[in-house]
């Protein structure tokens, strides 16, 4: 089984010495992504729901670029910077899965890459 970088210009560059995705066999695991913008890679969004959203279609973009999908999900971790945006961040992360959401954990961070106030990662499976 070999090891494949998933990259794509549809999702911010990498701001460090990792990938935005490496596929294993049928198991994508992506790279938290945060809410930046993939053209000008400065952050977006303003408040924590408008991150949510970025840090949405960037995943979307990473998963495409792996030719998968939301459905393809089967575990999110969620990093936020106060506990009490759970359910602003809760509401625009349940819009992208409807039906049989993944396992999911949700963590409370000192701090975030570029002063975001979210971020999330997934794991997907064919």
């Amino acid at each position: 089984m070999s090891k494949k970088i998933i990259l794509t210009q549809d999702a911010p560059a990498p701001i460090g010495p990792y990938s935005q995705a490496v596929q294993m066999g049928n198991f994508v695991f992506c790279s938290g992504q945060i809410a930046l913008d993939p053209v000008s890679g400065q952050v977006v969004g303003g408040d924590v729901k408008g991150q949510a959203v970025q840090v949405m279609k960037n995943i979307e973009a990473v998963l495409k670029a792996a030719d998968m999908k939301f459905e393809n999900v089967i575990k999110t971790t969620i990093f936020l910077t106060n506990m009490n945006d759970f359910t602003a961040v809760n509401e625009i992360y349940g819009q992208y899965f409807k039906t049989q959401p993944p396992a999911r954990s949700t963590v409370a961070v000192a701090g975030l890459p570029k002063g975001v106030q979210v971020e999330i990662e997934v794991i997907a499976c064919r």
